[in-house]
């Protein structure tokens, strides 16, 4: 299969690099000094199942991935819309693209410039960064859950699956994605805003009481915002899950975090902005989380 990887950041080069691995061509759509290192070295992925090279198709040209079949697209929420309409015309009809975006509002960015049968969506559990140019490293377990937007593209989004089930990712398909996001939103606007803020890790926004309290706070404003969306939660049991989940990534650093300390523009919006203008239309009072998202708003403009 011609995979495309728009945005191959930590993320979608990671992915992208098992996918060539394993026998398709993949076309890495990147920028910088990781791009730089990519083209003159090939791509390093380090991992604990051991390391390994791969050489590829490194560009910064988005006409290169004209014959692409399948996108994967891994940018950040802050160019989605941007990135897409540039994609439109450049795509043939017939391509298919996976978010494996952070947030829950990315989707309908995809659905407003292509058919929404064309959009499939990835909740995404992985740790990775780059190392440094042309090297990402990966750790701790690996998990896609898969699902389509538009139900009727069901047997295309298990194809889809199965083609990442067979690099040896534990990949499992879902009837309902957008409640899986939100489940996975829920971990990262608990700790992304607060990490980034702190510079704090998870272990050290867990141990802290005070710094728990406020994350504990994001998480009840974002879990009223979901029930209130139609997300089915059991709030107590959510709650529990988020926290014991970061219990297993105490020495993580934050994708948000990350940003921040290499100077990158923070997905602010697409976290903490999304849900204040949920909030606003279903009135719903969401104080932590208005706190936080001046605070780095402030941040991202300094």
């Amino acid at each position: 299969m011609k995979i495309g990887i728009v945005g191959a950041g930590a993320v979608g080069s990671y992915f992208g690099a098992l996918l060539q691995k394993f026998g398709h061509h993949v076309t890495f759509l990147a920028r910088g000094k990781h791009l730089a290192a990519m083209q003159e070295n090939g791509l390093l992925v380090k991992r604990e199942e051991g390391t390994f090279t791969i050489k590829g198709t490194f560009t910064d040209n988005p006409n290169d991935l004209s014959e692409s079949e399948l996108i994967l697209f891994c940018v950040k929420s802050n160019d989605t819309k941007q990135v897409a309409e540039q994609l439109l015309p450049i795509l043939n009809d017939n391509a298919k693209i996976l978010t494996m975006q952070n947030g829950v509002d990315n989707e309908e960015v995809l659905t407003e410039v292509f058919d929404s049968s064309r959009i499939f969506s990835c909740a995404t559990y992985v740790q990775i960064k780059i190392e440094e140019p042309g090297i990402v490293k990966q750790q701790g377990r690996v998990k896609l859950v898969i699902g389509e937007i538009d139900h009727l593209e069901r047997n295309t989004c298990s194809t889809i699956v199965e083609t990442l089930q067979k690099t040896g990712i534990d990949t499992k398909h879902t009837g309902n994605i957008l409640e899986k996001k939100w489940r996975k939103f829920l971990w990262n606007i608990t700790f992304n805003p607060l990490s980034a803020i702190t510079t704090a890790t998870i272990g050290e926004i867990l141990d802290d009481k005070h710094l728990r309290k406020t994350a504990e706070s994001v998480c009840s404003e974002a879990m009223n915002v979901a029930s209130k969306m139609g997300i089915t939660l059991d709030k107590n049991r959510t709650l529990e899950t988020t926290f014991s989940n970061a219990e297993r990534a105490k020495s993580h650093k934050t994708s948000m975090l990350q940003d921040r300390l290499n100077g990158k523009p923070m997905e602010v919006e697409s976290m903490c902005g999304y849900v204040i203008r949920k909030s606003q239309r279903i009135n719903v009072s969401v104080p932590t989380i208005r706190t936080l998202y001046s605070i780095l708003n402030y941040l991202n403009q300094n």
